[in-house]
């Protein structure tokens, strides 16, 4: 493997920065050479800053994007954090309009999981009433992983058997080992490209977002600018779950704390009725 310098370092820190707004120390210097090294070889460069230097041409917006895949972490699994999807299911059952459809965002969606868990829960508590689910990510490539929801069967662990049955084919002879999501459910959710730090395409509101174990690599502005950002869509008196080891404390006024990790947006209708 290639050796990188402080100087090539310190680029490719300023790089992931720039294209998705997180924050790498100088402790994952080893993790950058492990990912991007596949780049080098692949496109028979000698060096990190001979790459530094094709990421820098116009007509190299792909190899921009592959770049930016391998340095963003995406760990993810059904079910993760159970609390949250129960607030989801009280948030659909909730008493209110019901004349559009239940709109819920994965803001981080990586590899499809937590979209299809939304899908699962929703159309396990919505008999009626229709529901939307839009999953993005900054990555393309665990975009397309997304989209066609096969699994390894060790991935599946965390979904309820009575979830599993309804809603999960069973691979065989080629794909045995693995899980499928079934086609119903896939054609509820839909995967789009997003980067949270730049202006987002046409969404939509959503009644609850899920942005989920993402501030933990961003700095304090960063964090608040992409906040404001998402709390754009969210409808007023929606929900918002952010990860259990995160925190709104000094990001953002426009939410109020329900539990650990959930908030409220608030509602000036209500909050004007109950002054009335």
């Amino acid at each position: 493997m290639t050796d990188i310098t402080d100087t090539e370092f310190r680029y490719f820190q300023q790089f992931i920065f720039e294209h998705a707004g997180i924050s790498i120390s100088a402790a994952k210097k080893a993790l950058i050479c492990g990912r991007l090294g596949k780049r080098l070889q692949a496109r028979q460069l000698p060096d990190y800053r001979a790459y530094m230097a094709l990421l820098e041409r116009p007509d190299e917006q792909a190899e921009v994007q592959a770049a930016v895949d391998l340095l963003t972490t995406n760990e993810t699994y059904f079910f993760r954090e159970p609390r949250h999807f129960e607030v989801l299911r009280a948030q659909a059952l909730a008493p209110g309009p019901r004349s559009q459809p239940f709109r819920v965002w994965s803001a981080a969606s990586s590899t499809g999981e937590e979209a299809y868990t939304m899908a699962m829960v929703l159309a396990d508590c919505l008999a009626s009433r229709p529901f939307e689910i839009i999953g993005t990510d900054i990555s393309t490539r665990v975009l397309e992983k997304a989209r066609q929801g096969l699994y390894p069967l060790e991935r599946t662990q965390g979904i309820p058997p009575a979830f599993l049955k309804r809603y999960c084919l069973r691979g065989h002879g080629e794909y045995e080992g693995t899980l499928l999501v079934e086609r119903a459910l896939r054609e509820r959710v839909r995967f789009l490209h997003a980067n949270l730090n730049q202006p987002l395409p046409r969404l939509g509101s959503f009644d609850v977002i899920f942005l989920r174990n993402v501030m933990i690599y961003f700095s304090d502005t960063t964090k608040r600018e992409v906040v404001a950002r998402v709390l754009e869509t969210l409808k007023p008196g929606g929900v918002l779950c952010i990860g259990h080891s995160e925190s709104l404390h000094g990001v953002s006024d426009a939410v109020k704390q329900l539990a650990p990790s959930v908030y409220r947006k608030s509602d000036p209708l209500s909050r004007a009725a109950g002054e009335g």
